[in-house]
């Protein structure tokens, strides 16, 4: 197996289509390129159409996929608000990639995704699915239902696509199509060793709490008290640092996995704190959460983000100690980057630094999927990965 990167920050969308393609091409020495992905920033939205010609007369892969965003990632570099164009491909005709194509449709106000080809359904050998949405037409909790009924135990990751200010003006690909709306992507099985990494950019804070009361998303205990008494004592225990971290970056950890005998880094699902009732104590979360759940305050900043995400990697690195991934497909959050690291291409370089020189794309999304816990979830403030490894003599479970 055989993975190559290459951009171009070429104004020219032609040109820049050219020099990706040819780099892409001359890395396989002829052996082809059995799948592509293609990310773009908004400059090249209206080029899309010769962008594609290109890519398929210079390289002529298989399967090609992608997505628009805001910025893109690719190679060393992580290109904000300048024109950015990657073209990541792989050669590895053991590898099967079946593409699709969900699209939408309106019933009154609901949205529904149709389109799932009948050669997914009830597929259980997929070892993951690459995803790209569009922001304006896609229900996501439906797309994650459909790959539940249909691909059973996949894992996804992937992103929603960026730049487009409003409905109609994204940009997906798939193969020679340009779409607008609903979902693209691929199911990956055959030889080939996935693995996902996820880091949600937070660190844990205080004690850990079990919900003794709840509606849906609204916490009215945790251990017999009202969660805004847990929280204050919480913060109070604090330094003052940390309290202005957290006024800025509070967020809820959900233990997904109750039965653990002990929960660490990866094990909770990150959701915002949406609000607090000072007279009732309540508490209301950016997700549903039942009695017997466990749940821990937790802090996102750029130094937890930076942080965690090294904490992930080295986790990686400990699971394939005498092994590296051939490539990566990184998605992260369009409110990270320079912004909020406050330096560039902080992302792309701690996976350099992690797992050596491997070719990496991808691109700066608008909410980013990936599992946690075994169940796949949409994120926020995320980098979420799909490593490509050599299929291995014995193969330690997907995160």
């Amino acid at each position: 197996m055989q993975c190559h990167v290459a951009v171009s920050q070429e104004s020219n969308p032609q040109q820049a289509a050219q020099v990706v393609s040819r780099s892409v091409h001359d890395a396989f020495s002829g052996v082809g390129c059995d799948f592509a992905c293609v990310f773009f920033s908004p400059h090249f939205s209206d080029d899309v159409p010769s962008l594609v010609e290109i890519i398929h007369q210079k390289l002529g892969p298989k399967i090609l996929v992608g997505s628009m965003g805001a910025g893109v990632i690719g190679g060393t570099q992580e290109i904000e608000e300048h024109p950015g164009l990657v073209l990541w491909g792989i050669s590895n005709p053991s590898m099967e990639v079946t593409p699709f194509h969900l699209t939408s449709k309106k019933n009154g106000e609901a949205i529904s995704l149709e389109g799932w080809p009948d050669k997914l359904k009830g597929h259980k050998t997929s070892q993951a699915v690459l995803l790209f949405a569009d922001p304006f037409s896609t229900p996501i909790d439906e797309l994650f239902t459909l790959l539940d009924r249909h691909v059973p135990g996949s894992l996804a990751i992937g992103g929603i696509a960026s730049g487009g200010m409003n409905e109609g003006e994204s940009r997906l690909i798939l193969n020679d199509n340009i779409i607008a709306s609903g979902v693209v992507g691929v199911a990956i099985q055959g030889s080939v060793e996935l693995r996902t990494v996820v880091s949600q950019g937070c660190q844990p804070i205080g004690e850990r709490y079990v919900v003794t009361k709840v509606d849906r998303n609204i916490i009215q205990e945790l251990g017999g008290i009202p969660p805004l008494e847990r929280l204050d004592a919480t913060l109070m225990a604090l330094g003052e640092s940390e309290r202005q971290q957290a006024a800025n970056g509070l967020q809820v950890g959900i233990v997904m996995d109750e039965h653990r005998p002990e929960f660490g880094q990866g094990d909770f699902l990150i959701r915002g704190l949406l609000g607090a009732n000072r007279q009732s104590g309540y508490l209301a979360i950016g997700d549903s959460v039942q009695e017997g759940q466990t749940i821990q305050f937790h802090i996102r900043d750029a130094q937890a983000a930076g942080v965690d995400l090294h904490d992930v990697l080295s986790k990686e690195c400990l699971a394939f100690p005498s092994n590296r991934p051939k490539g990566a497909l990184l998605f992260s959050c369009n409110g990270r980057g320079q912004q909020f690291f406050q330096t560039p291409h902080h992302d792309i370089a701690a996976v350099h630094q992690h797992l050596s020189n491997i070719p990496i794309a991808g691109f700066f999304a608008g909410g980013e999927i990936g599992p946690v816990g075994g169940k796949n979830y949409l994120h926020g403030y995320t980098a979420s990965m799909l490593l490509f490894y050599d299929t291995p003599s014995i193969k330690p479970p997907l995160n």
